[in-house]
Formats: structure tokens, sequence, C-alpha cells
């Protein structure tokens, strides 16, 4: 059971816990954090989620997950990217790109956004199971392209358009770096 810290509608901590079917069931804010794991060729690795998940169920998306209760924003992603992905990363791999307020009405989170930088072959994986079925690694290029037809296998089809891109123009400059 995962128990989350309960923040405010500008991210303070309310020094409030609740599971996190109660704060999902109950609309309260919370926080979350998603990464965009960049290789060394520039590719954005992407996973496809489990097909038993509730949400998003068999659809390709960024690694991310919820910061449990007492927990900072990075030792969430780390944690995330142990359990769902089997790696390690180093603090100076991991950069923060925002901090996003949900506009979902049915689920009002926070989410730290970073892009973390790796030398992982997709062989070098071991992937949660219970999480997800298969991770590939994908171009930019390739990632618009999706967007602007609007495939429904990512995640990311949905997204707002002006977020998406921001998104990856920070990942474009990254990469340049």
């Amino acid at each position: 059971m995962e128990i989350l810290d309960i923040v405010d509608k500008n991210n303070e901590l309310t020094n409030k816990k609740e599971t996190r079917q109660y704060i999902h069931e109950n609309n309260l804010w919370h926080r979350h954090v998603s990464c965009w794991i960049i290789n060394d060729k520039g590719e954005v690795l992407l996973q496809r989620r489990s097909k038993v998940k509730k949400k998003n169920s068999n659809m390709w998306s960024k690694t991310g997950g919820h910061v449990l209760a007492d927990e900072n924003p990075i030792d969430a992603l780390k944690r995330e990217l142990k359990e769902e992905l089997g790696i390690s990363v180093n603090d100076k791999n991991i950069i923060l790109i925002g901090v996003y307020k949900s506009n979902d009405e049915k689920n009002k989170y926070f989410s730290y956004e970073y892009i973390v930088q790796v030398k992982y072959k997709i062989d070098d994986y071991q992937l949660q199971i219970e999480e997800l079925s298969e991770v590939k690694y994908i171009t930019i290029d390739e990632m618009i392209q999706l967007k602007k037809i609007k495939d429904k296998n990512y995640t990311f089809y949905k997204w707002n358009d002006d977020d998406f891109y921001k998104q990856m123009e920070k990942i474009r400059m990254y990469i340049k770096k």
C-alpha cells in the first residue's frame, strides 16, 4: 500500500498523508515524478505499460510514478528507475526540466519532470513485469511524427501540444550540449 504526502494547490506540504487510493478517490493534490531517459545516441527510452495496468494499459510512455510520503522527488525517481527498469543512476545524470501542475480535474498532481542520461543498452534493463512489457529507444523526430498523427499507442498522443513540444525542445537542447 502506497502512502503519499498530500500537498495544497501550490505544491506545499500539508503534513497530511493518505493512501494513493484515497488520494485519487478524493481528488487530492499530490506529487509525481517522470523522466525522459536519454542514451549516448540521443535516443529516448520508452516503456510499454503492462496490459494489466488500469491507466494507459499497453501504451508506450516515459518512466514515472508517485512520490511516496516523506520522499523527495529525486529519491522517488531513482526508486522508480530501480523498480521498473532495474537500473541505478547517479544524481549528476539527473536534470530537472520543470515542475508541471496537472490540469486534469480527476487527478490533481504536481509532476517533477527530469532528463536522465544513461549508457544502458536495451538488454541491460530488467523489467518489472507487473508494470512493463517491453522497452525501446526512439528518436525525438520519431516521437514528434507519432504525436502529429495522434498515434494512440503512445500516451503523449493526448497531451497538450504546447507541453509536448516544449519538452521535446528541452530534450533537444540537452542533447546538443
